[in-house]
């Protein structure tokens, strides 16, 4: 498996490009198979890239958008991801597309895998398009070097889509896909941005998955990496 990189002059251009050829995979899986889906992540980086896409006209109800990972606190709050989708993609345009939560209204992430698994079952795989980010530490979606559950969450013959995760350098419990729920996609893109990422990226091709978990996902799939300064 390979990791082909496309750098771009300026975060703008970046983001031009990239909803260019999300909205294209979009279109053309609509017209293969009448729907399509798209997997997004969290944090600051993304937010641009949300605006763009939120102004594509294209059949956004036959779109189902959903997250990798998402923190376990409520929706309203700042720390949610589902906020963030919902304040910054399903606007404009996307706001006819389908979203699919994680978040329950059940205490324990761990109580919730089954309600995630079922939410999503009607969602085929695999997904069209998925977008990851990736931390300092090497963690992408919620598979966390430092956590427990990461061995769990890296089995490709697990069975599951999700899984709950407690953090122990990072707040909140989480719901994240597993890896084998990452790989499940036709299209997979690493989204990133500033030096020290780059950086991130040349030691997680050197290191192990277990201390980068960004290395498992490299090593089993073709990923775009999109970059700018």
């Amino acid at each position: 498996m390979s990791l082909h990189i496309h750098e771009f002059e300026s975060k703008d251009s970046l983001n031009r490009e990239f909803a260019t050829k999300i909205t294209a995979i979009l279109q053309v899986a609509i017209a293969e198979k009448g729907n399509a889906s798209l997997i997004v992540s969290g944090g600051n980086t993304p937010k641009p890239l949300f605006a763009q896409l939120s102004n594509v006209d294209i059949d956004w109800d036959k779109v189902t958008i959903s997250l990798a990972d998402d923190r376990w606190v409520d929706v309203q709050d700042d720390a949610s991801n589902d906020k963030l989708v919902r304040e910054h993609l399903l606007i404009n345009h996307a706001s006819k597309a389908t979203f699919i939560s994680l978040k329950h209204d059940i205490d324990d992430a761990a109580d919730a895998v089954m309600a995630c698994e079922t939410a999503i079952r009607d969602v085929q795989m695999p997904f069209d398009v998925l977008i990851l980010g990736m931390g300092e530490d090497g963690h992408t979606a919620s598979l966390f070097p430092c956590s427990e559950q990461l061995q769990a969450g890296l089995d490709l013959n697990s069975g599951k889509k999700y899984i709950a995760v407690q953090p122990t350098t990072a707040p909140h419990q989480r719901m994240s896909l597993t890896l084998p729920a990452l790989l499940a996609s036709s299209h997979i893109f690493l989204h990133s941005t500033g030096e020290s990422k780059k950086t991130v990226i040349a030691k997680a091709l050197e290191s192990t998955e277990s201390e980068m978990p960004i290395k498992a996902v490299l090593e089993r799939a073709n990923v775009q990496l999109m970059w700018a300064p």
